[in-house]
């Protein structure tokens, strides 16, 4: 008898916050720097935030090469803005911004150029089937939910998928993707709310326990 598959999840460990306060003076201190000309204080605040945004930039694409296209781009656009920066905005949340818009840029490019392709294992992040055993048949359900995820977040809306990331991926509080997002919170909800929906409604047939 096949074993009754659980619900998947979609939500990963809590990440830190983006406006961590110590963080942010420190950030602020290597963009004042680096206004200046200080090239060694942008390569900090490269090291500082690249590792957070390959992640994020890799659950967007679903891709490891993208990814990397989307964190190099990121800085450069960053450093090209450097003096529109508000240095009393947070820069965790400004370099975000320009993130999510750069791997939107690429989502939206690949759907015109390249044909649909399945995500990659991250090993990190991924959605999993929580499971005391390692079955077969339970390793051949997570592929195929795992490519039946990619499939539906492609057909998400562009505010819907990185809504859905930044929050069930991401960890971060409405508020923060609000401003990431450049809406209200109440709207960076309903986003969320309305891509939680979509995907589960594409995962329900295979999923759910037959009946």
């Amino acid at each position: 008898m096949r074993p009754q598959p659980q619900p998947i999840l979609l939500t990963v460990g809590k990440t830190d916050s983006l406006t961590n306060s110590r963080m942010e003076q420190n950030d602020r201190a290597f963009v004042a720097k680096a206004r200046s000309g200080d090239r060694d204080a942008f390569r900090a605040l490269v090291e500082r935030h690249s590792r957070a945004l390959f992640r994020l930039a890799f659950r967007m694409t679903g891709n490891a090469q993208d990814a990397e296209d989307v964190v190099q781009e990121s800085f450069l656009r960053a450093y090209r803005q450097l003096d529109r920066f508000d240095e009393r905005a947070s820069f965790g949340t400004w370099i975000y911004r320009i993130a999510t818009n750069c791997a939107l840029d690429l989502v939206r490019l690949r759907k015109r150029t390249r044909p649909p392709v399945a995500a990659e294992e991250p090993g990190d992040g991924a959605p999993e089937l929580p499971s005391r055993e390692f079955s077969p048949e339970r390793m051949a359900l997570s592929g195929e939910v795992r490519q039946r995820l990619a499939a539906a977040m492609n057909e998400l809306s562009e505010t819907e998928r990185a809504a859905f990331v930044l929050r069930h991926y991401e960890g971060l509080r409405l508020e923060e993707i609000g401003k990431v997002l450049e809406c209200q919170p109440g709207a960076a909800k309903h986003s969320v709310f309305r891509a939680v929906q979509k995907l589960r409604r594409a995962l329900e047939p295979i999923v759910s326990p037959a009946r």
